[in-house]
């Protein structure tokens, strides 16, 4: 694998996950009336790490979880070189009138995000929601969506790449930065 640039390492990793649970604490306190959803597929690696740190530190399951496939309300689903590959939603409870918390790893041009908002929908009208990204791209944004809790700021170049890398599947949980999307991929 080629060499990247670290952003974030291993200890700073497990920090900003603490730090973002208790900022989510702090707003949403038990989780009485709002609920976590992690976006497909990326998202719901942080979504899952989110919620298992959640559920320890406020001592209960009881808080709503879900994740969310937004394939087929992408803006650019049709204009793909391969075919897409779907996740499977699993969301069993109605965002009616609730605070809804999307999570996302990585926030850049914002259509991920506009993809996740129609797709929610098919699950009543929330009361609010939220966006909580690992890492906010910033510049570059297609669409006036902005997160509402970020872990770390990265300033990029366009053509840069900012990859998330998990333990259970990459070794090490961790963000790098390459130089380009093929740089990333060797």
């Amino acid at each position: 694998m080629s060499k990247g640039r670290l952003i974030i390492g291993q200890e700073r990793f497990a920090l900003t996950i603490d730090r973002l649970c208790h900022q989510l604490i702090e707003q949403h306190g038990a989780f009485e009336n709002t609920c976590l959803i992690g976006i497909q597929p990326r998202g719901v690696r942080l979504s899952n790490r989110l919620y298992q740190r959640l559920t320890e530190i406020l001592s209960t399951e009881k808080i709503p979880y879900g994740k969310l496939d937004i394939t087929f309300y992408r803006d650019d689903f049709r204009t793909r070189d391969k075919p897409l590959k779907a996740s499977p939603t699993e969301i069993d409870f109605i965002v009616e009138d609730k605070r809804v918390v999307l999570v996302d790893d990585v926030l850049y041009t914002g259509r991920t995000v506009q993809a996740a908002l129609t797709a929610l929908n098919h699950y009543g009208r929330p009361l609010q929601v939220e966006l909580l990204a690992l890492v906010d791209r910033r510049f570059n944004r297609h669409l006036p969506i902005q997160s509402d809790y970020i872990g770390v700021t990265v300033d990029a170049l366009d053509h840069a790449y900012v990859r998330v890398e998990w333990a259970d599947t990459d070794g090490e949980d961790r963000v790098m930065l390459f130089a380009d999307k093929k740089e990333a991929e060797k």
